[in-house]
């Protein structure tokens, strides 16, 4: 058993109280550094701070403290990307999230008898992975060398049962691109996708979430790169790559080189590094000389990246919406049940804006807006 703040109750707290963090801060004689340590879940206040924020908040002890399980606590799951590291920090806050989603699991109208299909014992080996990507394709209705639309892997999110939560997280280059949180006591599956992210780069990371519903209980970097495998195989299949490894490796200057990868990628709508590893990747396993075009390629990906809008910005033609668009186009786009299964949960029981403002992670003025329509 461990124990964690109730952040939506001391938000509701702060907004009732007309207390910011730093205005808390002051109150409690604490760094703005803590107070935003407590509310992002990274640490919890020892005794006397706890008493004195009970006391500023006028929340007794039950009110102000969780008490919690680890046997079915929430398993996140973070879209690597490059260097970057995985820390304390993040890991809390996606789980307290985790806490708050699981309230809005009965209101899912998904079928409560049938558990979503996942894969029995899942490899990162390639042709193994290859075989269930082609699996997949298949089951989707696409041959081989077939487009996958996005509408495809949105249909198959929603057949598994997975929640697609869209958010507009700004331009970031760090986990917060996508994050998944499976809830082993319901068994749901729940993925946060960033809007505000280039388009080509989104179809990669809908599959990487996609590559993880199919393996829930793969942990950690195994289950990061089972999911990158996954995504890889999925947009751009062996005999795609083994077609487009001809055709490169013969080329006699790089520059010919990007340019027929840059033709790949726009016929198959994802990102010149996903051609690349792709490439690549059916060179090792086939005992090929590897194609190396070393920094230049990222270069070029992003000239190729900017020539496209952002995913929220081809939803939303670069404008800014309104609470009532943004609930109403991306239910719509992604066929999700997220924001009327929000709606209904903070119907029943009378929760605040910070509910909101919690669970998507968002500013709380933005989460006013949406609770305003939504309620």
């Amino acid at each position: 058993m461990d124990k964690t703040l109730r952040i939506e109750a001391i938000k509701q707290a702060m907004d009732k109280a007309g207390l910011n963090q730093a205005a808390l801060s002051a109150k409690l004689s604490v760094s703005k550094e803590i107070v935003s340590k407590w509310l992002s879940g990274v640490k919890f206040p020892r005794p006397d701070k706890l008493l004195r924020l009970s006391s500023a908040l006028e929340l007794n002890y039950d009110e102000l403290v969780e008490i919690i399980s680890q046997v079915n606590e929430p398993i996140i799951a973070f879209r690597k990307k490059g260097s970057t590291k995985t820390t304390e920090k993040h890991i809390n806050r996606a789980k307290n999230i985790g806490r708050l989603l699981s309230c809005l699991v009965s209101y899912l109208p998904f079928d409560e008898f049938v558990q979503p299909s996942k894969l029995k014992n899942p490899k990162l080996e390639y042709e193994y992975v290859q075989s269930f990507t082609f699996k997949v394709r298949k089951e989707i209705g696409l041959r081989i060398d077939q487009v996958i639309d996005f509408t495809d892997l949105i249909h198959t999110f929603h057949e598994l049962q997975a929640v697609i939560v869209p958010v507009m997280w700004g331009k970031k280059n760090v986990h917060e691109n996508a994050l998944h949180i499976y809830l082993p006591d319901s068994m749901t599956t729940w993925v946060y996708l960033n809007l505000d992210t280039e388009l080509h780069d989104f179809k990669f990371w809908m599959a990487h979430e996609l590559g993880h519903v199919f393996s829930p209980d793969l942990r950690g970097n195994e289950a990061e790169d089972f999911a990158d495998a996954f995504a890889g195989a999925l947009l751009f299949p062996q005999e795609l790559a083994k077609q487009a490894y001809k055709s490169i490796s013969s080329s006699k200057s790089d520059k010919i080189r990007i340019s027929k990868i840059r033709d790949y990628a726009l016929e198959y709508s994802i990102s010149l590094i996903s051609v690349y590893k792709e490439i690549n990747n059916y060179a090792i396993y086939n005992s090929l000389p590897k194609i190396d075009l070393g920094n230049s390629l990222f270069g070029a990906n992003t000239n190729f990246n900017k020539m496209f809008a952002t995913v929220s910005g081809s939803l939303f033609e670069n404008e800014s919406p309104n609470a009532e668009d943004y609930i109403q186009r991306t239910s719509d786009v992604f066929e999700t049940p997220f924001f009327d299964t929000l709606k209904k949960y903070l119907v029943e029981h009378g929760k605040s804006a910070s509910y909101v403002q919690s669970i998507l992670d968002t500013p709380l003025i933005d989460a006013k807006e949406l609770y305003a329509e939504l309620t």
